[in-house]
Protein backbone atom coordinates (compact mmCIF):
# COMPACT_ATOMS: atom_id res chain seq x y z
CA UNK A 1 0.00 0.00 0.00
CA UNK A 2 2.84 2.41 0.67
CA UNK A 3 4.62 1.68 -2.59
CA UNK A 4 1.89 3.16 -4.83
CA UNK A 5 2.53 6.87 -3.93
CA UNK A 6 6.22 6.28 -4.33
CA UNK A 7 5.64 4.73 -7.74
CA UNK A 8 3.45 7.67 -8.77
CA UNK A 9 6.06 10.18 -7.62
CA UNK A 10 8.74 8.34 -9.54
CA UNK A 11 6.58 8.40 -12.69
CA UNK A 12 5.88 12.11 -12.24
CA UNK A 13 9.58 12.83 -11.89
CA UNK A 14 10.50 10.63 -14.81
CA UNK A 15 8.09 12.32 -17.22
CA UNK A 16 8.00 15.78 -15.67
CA UNK A 17 11.71 16.52 -15.73
CA UNK A 18 12.16 16.29 -19.53
CA UNK A 19 9.05 18.42 -20.08
CA UNK A 20 10.32 21.05 -17.67
CA UNK A 21 13.76 21.05 -19.30
CA UNK A 22 12.17 21.42 -22.73
CA UNK A 23 10.08 24.38 -21.54
CA UNK A 24 13.14 26.05 -20.04
CA UNK A 25 15.10 25.55 -23.26
CA UNK A 26 12.24 27.02 -25.32
CA UNK A 27 11.98 30.04 -23.03
CA UNK A 28 15.72 30.57 -23.32
CA UNK A 29 15.58 30.49 -27.13
CA UNK A 30 12.64 32.91 -27.11
CA UNK A 31 14.34 35.29 -24.69
CA UNK A 32 17.64 35.25 -26.58
CA UNK A 33 15.84 35.72 -29.90
CA UNK A 34 13.95 38.80 -28.77
CA UNK A 35 17.05 40.27 -27.15
CA UNK A 36 19.18 39.77 -30.26
CA UNK A 37 16.34 40.94 -32.50
CA UNK A 38 16.03 44.19 -30.54
CA UNK A 39 19.75 44.87 -30.80
CA UNK A 40 19.94 44.08 -34.51
CA UNK A 41 16.93 46.28 -35.30
CA UNK A 42 18.56 49.19 -33.48
CA UNK A 43 21.86 48.54 -35.26
CA UNK A 44 20.12 48.32 -38.62
CA UNK A 45 18.33 51.62 -37.95
CA UNK A 46 21.66 53.22 -37.01
CA UNK A 47 23.23 52.01 -40.27
CA UNK A 48 20.27 53.39 -42.21
CA UNK A 49 20.89 56.71 -40.48
CA UNK A 50 24.56 56.57 -41.47
CA UNK A 51 23.55 55.85 -45.06
CA UNK A 52 21.21 58.85 -45.07
CA UNK A 53 23.81 61.13 -43.49
CA UNK A 54 26.46 60.10 -46.04
CA UNK A 55 23.90 60.29 -48.87
CA UNK A 56 24.91 56.87 -50.16
CA UNK A 57 23.46 55.94 -53.56
CA UNK A 58 21.30 52.90 -54.14
CA UNK A 59 23.37 49.72 -54.16
CA UNK A 60 21.47 48.25 -57.11
CA UNK A 61 19.75 44.84 -57.26
CA UNK A 62 22.88 42.78 -57.99
CA UNK A 63 24.93 44.17 -55.10
CA UNK A 64 21.93 44.09 -52.77
CA UNK A 65 21.00 40.50 -53.57
CA UNK A 66 24.62 39.35 -53.61
CA UNK A 67 25.40 40.92 -50.24
CA UNK A 68 22.13 39.75 -48.69
CA UNK A 69 22.34 36.11 -49.76
CA UNK A 70 26.08 35.97 -49.13
CA UNK A 71 25.69 37.18 -45.56
CA UNK A 72 22.66 34.94 -45.03
CA UNK A 73 24.71 31.93 -46.12
CA UNK A 74 27.57 32.97 -43.83
CA UNK A 75 25.20 33.43 -40.89
CA UNK A 76 23.69 29.99 -41.39
CA UNK A 77 27.16 28.42 -41.53
CA UNK A 78 28.21 30.19 -38.32
CA UNK A 79 24.88 29.96 -36.52
CA UNK A 80 26.17 27.46 -33.95
CA UNK A 81 29.25 29.49 -33.04
CA UNK A 82 30.11 32.89 -31.62
CA UNK A 83 30.91 34.04 -35.15
CA UNK A 84 27.20 33.80 -35.89
CA UNK A 85 26.56 36.85 -33.69
CA UNK A 86 29.06 38.91 -35.70
CA UNK A 87 27.53 37.65 -38.93
CA UNK A 88 24.01 38.61 -37.78
CA UNK A 89 25.11 42.16 -37.11
CA UNK A 90 26.97 42.28 -40.44
CA UNK A 91 23.82 41.15 -42.24
CA UNK A 92 21.42 43.51 -40.47
CA UNK A 93 23.89 46.38 -40.77
CA UNK A 94 24.15 45.78 -44.51
CA UNK A 95 20.37 45.70 -44.81
CA UNK A 96 20.21 49.01 -42.96
CA UNK A 97 22.69 50.56 -45.37
CA UNK A 98 20.63 49.42 -48.36
CA UNK A 99 17.52 50.89 -46.75
CA UNK A 100 19.07 54.35 -46.34
CA UNK A 101 18.78 55.49 -49.99
CA UNK A 102 15.08 54.58 -50.07
CA UNK A 103 14.41 56.54 -46.88
CA UNK A 104 16.36 59.48 -48.32
CA UNK A 105 14.01 59.56 -51.31
CA UNK A 106 10.99 59.75 -49.02
CA UNK A 107 12.57 62.42 -46.86
CA UNK A 108 13.62 64.58 -49.79
CA UNK A 109 10.92 64.15 -52.42
CA UNK A 110 7.72 62.86 -50.80
CA UNK A 111 5.47 65.33 -48.94
CA UNK A 112 5.47 64.51 -45.22
CA UNK A 113 8.03 61.81 -45.93
CA UNK A 114 9.29 61.77 -42.36
CA UNK A 115 5.75 61.32 -41.08
CA UNK A 116 5.19 58.44 -43.49
CA UNK A 117 8.37 56.71 -42.31
CA UNK A 118 7.40 57.03 -38.65
CA UNK A 119 3.86 55.83 -39.38
CA UNK A 120 5.16 52.78 -41.27
CA UNK A 121 7.65 52.09 -38.49
CA UNK A 122 5.03 52.36 -35.75
CA UNK A 123 2.54 50.24 -37.69
CA UNK A 124 5.15 47.55 -38.25
CA UNK A 125 6.00 47.49 -34.56
CA UNK A 126 2.34 47.26 -33.51
CA UNK A 127 1.61 44.46 -35.99
CA UNK A 128 4.66 42.49 -34.87
CA UNK A 129 3.80 42.87 -31.18
CA UNK A 130 0.14 41.97 -31.76
CA UNK A 131 0.91 38.85 -33.79
CA UNK A 132 3.67 37.69 -31.44
CA UNK A 133 1.48 38.28 -28.38
CA UNK A 134 -1.35 36.29 -29.98
CA UNK A 135 0.88 33.27 -30.57
CA UNK A 136 2.48 33.47 -27.13
CA UNK A 137 -0.87 33.86 -25.35
CA UNK A 138 -2.83 31.19 -27.24
CA UNK A 139 0.06 28.79 -27.85
CA UNK A 140 -1.42 27.87 -31.24
CA UNK A 141 0.69 25.87 -33.64
CA UNK A 142 0.93 27.60 -37.04
CA UNK A 143 3.26 25.04 -38.60
CA UNK A 144 0.48 24.13 -41.06
CA UNK A 145 1.11 27.49 -42.77
CA UNK A 146 4.66 26.56 -43.82
CA UNK A 147 3.78 25.20 -47.27
CA UNK A 148 1.48 28.10 -48.17
CA UNK A 149 4.03 30.67 -47.01
CA UNK A 150 6.84 29.07 -49.00
CA UNK A 151 4.75 29.03 -52.17
CA UNK A 152 3.84 32.67 -51.60
CA UNK A 153 7.48 33.59 -50.96
CA UNK A 154 8.70 31.88 -54.12
CA UNK A 155 5.97 33.58 -56.11
CA UNK A 156 6.80 37.04 -54.82
CA UNK A 157 10.54 36.53 -55.42
CA UNK A 158 9.80 35.62 -59.04
CA UNK A 159 7.60 38.69 -59.42
CA UNK A 160 10.24 40.98 -57.92
CA UNK A 161 12.96 39.56 -60.16
CA UNK A 162 10.73 40.17 -63.17
CA UNK A 163 10.19 43.73 -61.99
CA UNK A 164 13.92 44.31 -61.56
CA UNK A 165 15.24 42.75 -64.75
CA UNK A 166 12.46 42.05 -67.27
CA UNK A 167 9.35 44.22 -67.13
CA UNK A 168 7.89 47.27 -65.40
CA UNK A 169 5.50 46.21 -62.65
CA UNK A 170 5.11 49.64 -61.05
CA UNK A 171 1.40 49.69 -61.89
CA UNK A 172 0.94 46.66 -59.63
CA UNK A 173 3.15 47.94 -56.80
CA UNK A 174 0.28 48.54 -54.38
CA UNK A 175 -1.09 45.03 -54.87
CA UNK A 176 2.36 43.47 -54.57
CA UNK A 177 3.13 45.45 -51.41
CA UNK A 178 -0.19 44.52 -49.80
CA UNK A 179 0.46 40.85 -50.52
CA UNK A 180 3.97 41.07 -49.04
CA UNK A 181 2.64 42.69 -45.85
CA UNK A 182 0.15 39.83 -45.44
CA UNK A 183 2.86 37.28 -46.25
CA UNK A 184 5.25 38.72 -43.67
CA UNK A 185 2.50 38.69 -41.06
CA UNK A 186 2.04 34.99 -41.78
CA UNK A 187 5.77 34.40 -41.37
CA UNK A 188 5.75 36.17 -37.99
CA UNK A 189 3.00 33.83 -36.80
CA UNK A 190 4.79 30.81 -38.26
CA UNK A 191 8.27 31.62 -36.92
CA UNK A 192 7.06 32.57 -33.44
CA UNK A 193 5.03 29.36 -33.31
CA UNK A 194 8.10 27.32 -34.31
CA UNK A 195 10.10 28.84 -31.47
CA UNK A 196 7.57 28.15 -28.72
CA UNK A 197 6.88 24.61 -29.96
CA UNK A 198 10.54 23.66 -30.30
CA UNK A 199 10.69 23.70 -34.10
CA UNK A 200 13.46 26.33 -34.04
CA UNK A 201 16.12 25.90 -31.37
CA UNK A 202 18.77 28.24 -32.79
CA UNK A 203 18.10 31.81 -31.67
CA UNK A 204 20.43 33.26 -34.32
CA UNK A 205 18.41 31.78 -37.17
CA UNK A 206 15.17 32.67 -35.39
CA UNK A 207 16.38 36.27 -35.17
CA UNK A 208 17.19 36.36 -38.89
CA UNK A 209 13.75 35.01 -39.79
CA UNK A 210 11.87 37.55 -37.67
CA UNK A 211 14.15 40.40 -38.76
CA UNK A 212 13.47 39.74 -42.44
CA UNK A 213 9.72 39.67 -41.81
CA UNK A 214 9.85 42.99 -39.96
CA UNK A 215 12.18 44.56 -42.55
CA UNK A 216 10.02 43.60 -45.52
CA UNK A 217 6.79 44.52 -43.77
CA UNK A 218 8.15 48.00 -42.97
CA UNK A 219 9.28 48.67 -46.54
CA UNK A 220 6.00 47.59 -48.07
CA UNK A 221 3.88 49.44 -45.53
CA UNK A 222 5.93 52.49 -46.48
CA UNK A 223 5.15 51.86 -50.16
CA UNK A 224 1.44 51.52 -49.37
CA UNK A 225 1.36 54.70 -47.31
CA UNK A 226 3.36 56.60 -49.92
CA UNK A 227 1.06 55.39 -52.68
CA UNK A 228 -2.04 56.42 -50.77
CA UNK A 229 -0.62 59.94 -50.30
CA UNK A 230 0.61 60.28 -53.91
Amino acid sequence: MQQEPIRRDATRVAYGAPVQESALATNKVLRNTYMLLSMTLLFSAAMAGVSIALQLPSFGPLVTLGGMFGLLFLTRKLSNSAGGIISVFAFTGFMGLTLGPLLSIYLETVPNGGELILTALGSTGLIFLALSAYVLKTGKDFSFMGGFLMVGLIGIVVVLLLGWFVMDLSAYQMTISAFIVLLMGGFILFDTSRIIHGGETNYIMATISLYLSIYNMFINLLFLLGGSRD
